[in-house]
């Protein structure tokens, strides 16, 4: 929704003072500029990129224009998730999870939080190193090493998207600077014209670097960022489930391991202890 909001506020601010100052918004219509600026620049990001970088880019791009579901309720389900199974682990042993584990959909401790439930990403995360700890083979400063290497392989994954969109939004004056080049070709040809007639065709080829700087900077660009911060958002998620879960894989009580998860987060999102500990306590009830 902001995305929207501040393109509407772009599309304002420049064509509302272009009109306030007295120009003419009808001398703006180029779309064979349009087409030139924007056809170029895909057909060069299609070049310039291999097949997985176009399905991500292509996957990761309707994400800017959603919400973000990493929020502070969220975060108090995933923590009250990971406190009730580290709670059952700690009553019961570690194979009292393994039914939980291996089918977390049909889990009763998962079933309990379905914003986490609904994450895939997140539940093979959990699952994935609950599955490790269950096998009693590895260390907690082996299982650190492996979930690092997970998170920057994930973090790697979702930059290419956001490094693709970047690239096209580079692309983009310069192509407008193209199309302006080719309207002033246009127009050396057509000397023998009145100046009349002389001045709009200029005026249609400055309109194309006019067009490239404006859909590089106002809309392809800021989209790169918009993908970063939802990136960033998703890899403090696994960094939450890392902390909590090596705490007690080096022996903290569940409640202090949480509590570990819990002081990583971001301040906006972070809830208060008393804030945690009531939910739990709903959320087991």
């Amino acid at each position: 929704m902001l995305v929207i909001v501040g393109y509407i506020v772009i599309l304002g601010a420049i064509f509302g003072g272009y009109a306030a100052a007295g120009g003419h918004l009808g001398g703006l219509w180029q779309p064979l500029e349009v087409v030139m600026i924007f056809g170029g620049a895909v057909g060069a990001f299609v070049v310039g990129n291999d097949a997985k970088s176009l399905k991500a880019t292509l996957k990761g791009l309707p994400t800017a224009f959603k919400g973000s579901h990493v929020n502070k309720a969220m975060y108090m389900d995933l923590l009250a998730l990971l406190f009730e199974i580290l709670t059952k682990i700690r009553k019961e042993g570690l194979m009292a999870i393994e039914k939980d584990v291996e089918d977390p959909e049909s889990s009763a401790i998962f079933s309990k939080y379905p914003k986490i439930q609904h994450d895939h990403h997140v539940v093979e995360f959990i699952c994935d190193y609950l599955r490790l700890m269950v096998s009693g083979n590895m260390d907690a400063f082996q299982v650190e090493n492996l979930m690092d290497n997970e998170i920057e392989t994930h973090h790697q994954e979702g930059h290419v998207a956001a490094h693709c969109i970047a690239k096209l939004g580079d692309a983009l004056p310069a192509f407008g600077i193209v199309a302006a080049v080719m309207g002033v070709v246009h127009t050396m040809e057509s000397l023998h014209l009145p100046p009349s007639e002389l001045g709009v065709l200029i005026g249609h080829a400055l309109v194309g670097t006019f067009l490239g700087i404006l859909l590089a900077y106002g809309f392809v660009g800021p989209l790169s960022g918009v993908l970063e911060a939802k990136l960033e958002e998703g890899t403090k998620v696994f960094q939450t489930i890392k902390v909590t879960l090596l705490a007690s894989l080096n022996g903290y009580a569940p409640a202090i391991a949480v509590e570990f998860g819990r002081k990583v987060l971001y301040s906006t999102e972070r809830p208060s202890f008393s804030e945690l500990e009531e939910y739990v306590k709903q959320a087991k009830k």
